[in-house]
């Protein structure tokens, strides 16, 4: 795969039970506790505050080599906004997906106006470096506005019911909002929902489309993958 394992460097704690603190708190909807709990079951004696820190460290890099091997993405875009609550107050989630379900990146904002618009075409341009065939939204006007100033020459589709497979990308950070009632901070939401959204997706191939051994086959290969990116891998051939 070529990805260099992250430096463990002055952690008490063996990479296993790390690598395993950040997995449940970014796969499952857990608190801190609960993942203390969890680990205090399995033996292994270590404070929420513990698990909030490496996840804080570990749950970003994480996603960000997972995402260096993630296969290209796709040429049709779809991308959509949410509200969120950030110590109390109403902000917006973007969040872009090609075709294939594939999450693409995601912004928070304050608003959901032409300026909030065209700085996530811009970021997407830039972080995925390709221009797409097709980009599909809702019929926010925003969109429009900021479609014909920053990518003129992509085909633009405005139709809500065209765009579900981004409205469906947005069910698991919701779900996982209401688990902890909200984000402190416009910072704060960035970085759990860069690093969720990294991390998450991998562990939810779509199981409806497969059968009992196609889904086992699928999560071994993929439990391999995080082996890998966590240097767990590389860990275990040395010992």
């Amino acid at each position: 795969m070529g990805t260099k394992s992250p430096s463990y460097k002055g952690h008490r704690y063996p990479v296993e039970a790390i690598s395993h603190c950040v997995w449940l708190y970014f796969r499952f909807p857990l608190s801190f506790r609960e993942v203390e709990e969890l680990m205090l079951q399995r033996g292994v004696t270590v404070s929420h505050e513990t698990v909030r820190r490496w996840c804080t460290k570990f749950g970003q890099t994480y996603a960000h080599a997972r995402r260096r091997c993630r296969p290209r993405p796709g040429d049709k875009w779809h991308l959509d906004e949410v509200f969120i609550k950030t110590n109390g107050e109403q902000k917006y989630l973007w969040r872009a997906v090609d075709q294939d379900g594939n999450i693409l990146d995601l912004l928070v904002q304050n608003r959901r106006d032409t300026t909030a618009a065209g700085r996530f075409f811009r970021m997407l341009l830039r972080k995925t470096r390709r221009v797409p065939r097709v980009v599909v939204t809702d019929k926010l006007r925003s969109y429009g506005a900021a479609h014909r100033e920053v990518m003129p020459c992509v085909e633009h589709r405005a139709h809500k019911g065209l765009n579900n497979r981004a409205e469906n990308s947005h069910q698991p950070t919701s779900q996982r909002e209401r688990a902890m009632k909200g984000f402190r901070s416009v910072g704060a939401a960035q970085r759990f929902l860069s690093a969720f959204s990294g991390i998450s997706p991998h562990f939810r191939p779509r199981r409806h489309r497969m059968t009992a051994h196609h889904y086992r086959a699928e999560m071994t290969v993929r439990f391999e993958i995080r082996e890998q990116i966590t240097g767990l891998t590389g860990l275990s051939t040395t010992a």
